[in-house]
């Protein structure tokens, strides 16, 4: 069985999410309006997002690209990334992520680090996040997105706020499985830094496909 290695690209700048997106919607032939049609976006995010005016959230990088029709790691880069072969045998593909590398996107709410992001079609989507709200007032709308999320605290103790049940604080190394269907947000706890691995099952193709109520 044959393997390929493909080392993960360095964090990337801000502007490259913006840039991958305009190209993306160009070469599908879709305006502006169209894209933010099918994405269930104002065209006023939608252009800010293209323009490097606003961070982008996991739950609209999944509505952007079922909206492109491609796999969330083309957001990235346009270009073509690393995906399994056809069929039911193992494809033996790989991806390695160095200390500080991985595709970097800033919000107000949290520093999300993407490792990996060089494979298309992935059933579990990992995230590294620095969280940054310490208030739901802070945070904002609570985010949902289809599937399941694992989240396990790295650093720091952190507040999860869910739609069905009081808020749970996890201290480092304390973990937590939910249905990420169900609105939630991670805050802060103290003045210290606040940091979560989480993962997220499915690809994007296939988690909204599994709950597009939610979108």
């Amino acid at each position: 069985m044959s393997k390929s290695t493909n080392p993960a690209s360095p964090a990337s700048p801000a502007g490259e999410l913006g840039k991958s997106l305009r190209e993306l919607r160009k070469q599908r032939g879709m305006t502006l309006s169209e894209a933010s049609e099918r994405a269930g976006l104002p065209v006023s995010t939608l252009s800010k997002i293209e323009n490097n005016r606003m961070s982008v959230s996991y739950d609209k990088m999944l509505r952007i690209s079922r909206a492109l029709g491609v796999d969330i790691g083309q957001l990235f880069s346009p270009e073509p990334s690393v995906a399994p072969p056809a069929g039911p045998a193992p494809s033996g593909r790989r991806s390695i992520t160095r200390a500080g590398s991985g595709y970097a996107i800033e919000t107000s709410n949290y520093a999300h680090l993407y490792p990996a992001a060089d494979l298309l079609n992935k059933r579990i989507v990992p995230i590294i996040a620095d969280i940054r709200a310490r208030t739901l007032k802070e945070f904002g709308e609570l985010i949902r997105h289809p599937g399941e999320e694992y989240a396990y605290v790295l650093e720091g103790t952190v507040e999860l706020h869910t739609e069905l049940y009081a808020p749970v604080r996890l201290a480092q190394g304390d973990s937590i499985y939910f249905d990420s269907g169900m609105g939630h947000a991670y805050l802060a706890v103290g003045d210290g830094a606040c940091r979560v691995l989480s993962i997220c099952s499915g690809d994007a193709e296939h988690l909204i496909e599994s709950r597009p109520d939610l979108l």
